[in-house]
């Protein structure tokens, strides 16, 4: 079976990849948080907070997944920068001693995610130029 769905450049595709990573991430922040939590060594908990961090990981997956399909190149562009930046937050929230030390592999995955971009944006970019 083929890909019925949208054609998208290699950028977009990154940044869906990212937005579809971001809506399972978000659904298992809703449907099953505990599970999530310890897998990371984290305390289980019965607070809505993380039910709701979820639901906002759900809608940033949503933005970025309608971000792909438009073809939005200003905001390839501008999550990078803020993709980027988790690790370093995360890094000083293990430092403070707020988080587990495992809370970092989620910051790798977003700086993975934002160098793809910024890799395929630079690739698409070369490509589009004329040869000299």
């Amino acid at each position: 079976m083929k890909w019925r769905g949208p054609a998208l450049s290699y950028p977009a595709l990154t940044v869906f990849a990212f937005g579809c990573y971001l809506l399972g991430l978000g659904m298992l922040l809703v449907l099953a948080p505990n599970l999530l939590l310890g897998l990371f060594g984290i305390a289980p908990t019965v607070e809505v907070w993380i039910r709701v961090t979820g639901m906002l990981v759900l809608f940033i997956g949503t933005y970025y997944a309608l971000a792909a399909v438009s073809e939005l190149q200003p905001f390839f562009r501008w999550s990078i920068a803020i993709r980027a930046s988790v690790p370093v937050f995360f890094a000083v929230f293990v430092w403070l001693g707020l988080a587990p030390a495992m809370l970092l592999l989620f910051g790798a995955v977003d700086l993975a995610g934002a160098a793809w971009t910024g890799w395929a944006l630079w690739r698409s970019a070369r490509a589009a130029k004329p040869a000299a």
